[in-house]
C-alpha cells in the first residue's frame, strides 16, 4: 500500500510540473518580450495558514505556507509546506512536517472544487502505562474538496479518502477549511 501511495505522489507530481512547464516551451518560440518573467509571477497567489494554541501545560504550533499559480480563471494549482509542533507537558510531543500538491477548479467564480496529495512524517513520543513511546512514520493524504468562494477566500470543507484512523495524522477524515490566497 504504501509503494502505491508512493507511486500516485510521484505520478501526480510530475504531471503537475510537466503542465506548468510546458507554457515555458511554447513560449521559447515565441517574440521575445521584456519583463516576460514578470507575467509568471502576476500569477502566483500566495496563502497559507497559521495555528497558535497554548493551555496549562500544552502548546500546539503550526505553520503551513503555500502558493498557486493561477492558470486561467478556472484552473489553479499549487504547493504547499506544513510545520507542527505539539507537547502536552509530561505526556505526549510530536513533531510534523512535509508538503502538499493542490489543483482548484472553479467551475463558476463561486464554487471552488480541489483535489491535494499531502505527504507529512509525524514524529510522536508519549507516556504508555510508565514507559516511553516513540514512533515515526510518513502519512499520505488524498483530499477531494468542495467550497463556497467570494474573492479570495473559500470556505468549505474536505475529505481524506486515504484515510486510516490508525495512522492519520488527524482524527477524522472530514476537514472544514478556510483558504485565503493573496
Amino acid at each position: 500500500m504504501k509503494i502505491n501511495c508512493f507511486l500516485i505522489v510521484s505520478k501526480s507530481i510530475l504531471l503537475i510540473v510537466t503542465f506548468l512547464f510546458s507554457n515555458g516551451v511554447f513560449a521559447q518560440g515565441q517574440k521575445f518580450v521584456p519583463n516576460s518573467q514578470n507575467e509568471f509571477w502576476k500569477n502566483v497567489q500566495f496563502g497559507g495558514g497559521i495555528g497558535l494554541g497554548f493551555g496549562s501545560g500544552y502548546t500546539n504550533i503550526a505553520l503551513a505556507p503555500s502558493a498557486i499559480y493561477v492558470i486561467n480563471p478556472i484552473i489553479s494549482a499549487g504547493l504547499g509546506l506544513q510545520l507542527g509542533y505539539v507537547n502536552e507537558k509530561n505526556q505526549y510531543t510530536s513533531f510534523l512536517y512535509g508538503g502538499s500538491i493542490i489543483g482548484l477548479i472553479n467551475p463558476i467564480p463561486e464554487i471552488q472544487l480541489s483535489v491535494e496529495i499531502e505527504e507529512n512524517n509525524a514524529s510522536m513520543s508519549y507516556q504508555n502505562f510508565g514507559s516511553n513511546v516513540s514512533n515515526t512514520y510518513w502519512n499520505t493524504g488524498l483530499y477531494f474538496g468542495a467550497g463556497y468562494r467570494t474573492g479570495n477566500v473559500t470556505i468549505g470543507g474536505r475529505y481524506d479518502v486515504l484515510y486510516n484512523p490508525n495512522k492519520s495524522i488527524y482524527g477524522d477524515a472530514f476537514m472544514p477549511f478556510i483558504r485565503v490566497y493573496f
